[in-house]
């Protein structure tokens, strides 16, 4: 564990030097968030808080990506997706920011873009690597998908890509969520023996925590979809290619449950006129029901752990 543990310090140490060097320049730039005006009042007071902030920590994953050299094509894959999901990000933040559009990207150049990074992983795994192989949480074998892996992994990839990009809505929340959530992974494929994997994982987590110093509450600088879409693609592209994708709806249950209640919210309104949660994603209905953001945050990370411990346990090899 100690070279890993080296990795994770790297990235850490890293990502708060380029968070020092770059959280001045993007407000002096005046790179600086809009606020939901049907919000949580008390957020109108982070408005102009720097964003586009992802950048911060996909500079140092890349700069460790030459370190390491990786030399697998898997892992090669997972750095491409993830910096593939955060151009997305970028162009999106950059035209709502700098071009004060308010939607950035439309909806059908978002999806498209998805779209191509979402089928070039789903079609390197079934075409190239000869997988269409899923491994099955809690009973330690393989279910083969056949034709049908490329349509569902595609699904998976961009449906955990938007849940977590969902999930960013308060100080630290998302980050910090995929830090468990990337380290559960990372133990499975330590026992999977996938070391340049481990090594990535590792080092997602190392710059994760150090951007959470600057990211947590009140935060002062937000990652953007830069960073949102970048982690969702990360955490997807770790899972498809070691075939754990089951084990995200587990151990990445809350981004389910922000979906979900996207989901249910809107389509409650539309038949009914009326709304289940007071706002969605969830974790906005909690802060209306008057618990402090920290609170939602910290029951939201002390869930994930919950959940990761149950697919870790899930995951046989680990027990």
């Amino acid at each position: 564990m100690r070279p890993y543990i080296f990795v994770i310090l790297l990235g850490f140490i890293e990502t708060i030097i380029f968070a020092l060097v770059f959280i001045p320049i993007l407000r002096k730039l005046k790179l600086g968030q809009n606020i939901r005006v049907d919000g949580p009042k008390r957020h109108l007071g982070k408005a102009g808080t720097p964003t586009m902030g992802g950048i911060i920590f996909l500079i140092p994953l890349l700069i460790n990506s030459l370190i390491f050299e990786y030399k697998d094509t898997d892992t090669l894959m997972v750095l491409s997706i993830t910096l593939g999901f955060g151009l997305i990000g970028f162009l999106d933040d950059f035209l709502k920011i700098v071009f004060k559009r308010s939607l950035g990207l439309k909806a059908n150049q978002k999806i498209l873009g998805q779209l191509v990074f979402s089928t070039l992983l789903a079609y390197y795994m079934f075409a190239i690597k000869g997988s269409s192989e899923l491994y099955l949480p809690f009973i330690n074998g393989y279910i083969d998908l056949g034709w049908f892996y490329i349509p569902f992994t595609v699904f998976a990839i961009i449906a955990t890509v938007n849940s977590v990009n969902l999930t960013d809505g308060l100080d630290g929340l998302v980050t910090g969520i995929t830090i468990i959530v990337v380290l559960a992974f990372g133990l499975m494929f330590e026992k999977m023996g996938m070391k340049n994997i481990v090594v990535f994982s590792s080092s997602l987590i190392g710059v994760c925590l150090g951007f959470l110093m600057f990211n947590k509450h009140p935060a002062k600088v937000f990652m953007g979809d830069t960073g949102s879409l970048a982690l969702g693609g990360a955490i997807v592209a770790l899972a498809v290619v070691t075939k754990t994708q089951l084990f995200i709806p587990i151990i990445g249950m809350i981004f389910v449950f922000e979906s979900l209640s996207v989901i249910l919210q809107v389509l409650f309104f539309r038949f009914t006129g009326k709304r289940i949660f007071r706002m969605s994603p969830i974790h906005h209905h909690f802060e209306l029901m008057g618990w402090p953001e920290y609170t939602v945050v910290k029951t939201f990370w002390i869930f994930t752990v919950i959940t990761a411990i149950v697919g870790l346990i899930g995951f046989k090899k680990i027990f």
